[in-house]
């Protein structure tokens, strides 16, 4: 965040400069307001364009096995651009790299689920997900296993088997 508000700074420098440049080259012909229009718009487009980039960027500096589900997609009045070009704000990603199968329940799975939002702090949460019945139960702390590995505290969700995290979780079972 910090790092973002420096470069849009930096860019209403830019936009200033090159606005006060080309009003020297062409002989100071250009209105004064010009200089301070071009920070401004120089300013909006660097924070749009951090806006943007910001899902691409995080989805691809995710670790491997670290695997997208789902997106969520933000639109606003207050930017009338989102109605036509929204943009990615959060988006959940399920660690496939370290999930867990317990032998005596075959369908199920035990994943970490990753939550990130744009400026927010990723959180994450451990999921258990029955790949037979299209449904998932969040783990909470303090969860009890039973003999055969089975948690018997869970709230299970009937999600369907097109939920994305249970999709992603259970893809090549």
């Amino acid at each position: 965040m910090f790092f973002e508000l420096i470069a849009t700074i930096v860019a209403g420098f830019a936009g200033a400069g090159i606005a006060l440049l080309l009003n020297k080259v062409l002989g100071g012909r250009l209105p004064r307001w010009i200089t301070p229009v071009a920070a401004g718009m120089a300013m909006l487009a660097t924070t749009i364009a951090n806006e943007y980039g910001w899902y691409g960027r995080t989805a691809a500096a995710l670790p491997a096995g670290l695997e997208v589900a789902t997106t969520v997609e933000n639109k606003a009045f207050y930017r009338p651009w989102t109605y036509i070009f929204p943009f990615v704000s959060r988006f959940l990603a399920v660690d496939t790299a370290t999930m867990r199968t317990n032998e005596a329940l075959p369908g199920q799975r035990m994943v970490e689920v990753y939550a990130f939002g744009r400026w927010t702090a990723p959180q994450s949460r451990l999921v258990m997900v029955d790949c037979a019945g299209g449904r998932r139960a969040d783990i909470a702390r303090g969860a009890e296993f039973g003999e055969d590995g089975s948690v018997d505290t869970l709230a299970w969700r009937d999600t369907g088997l097109d939920d994305p995290v249970v999709k992603t979780a259970c893809r090549g079972s």
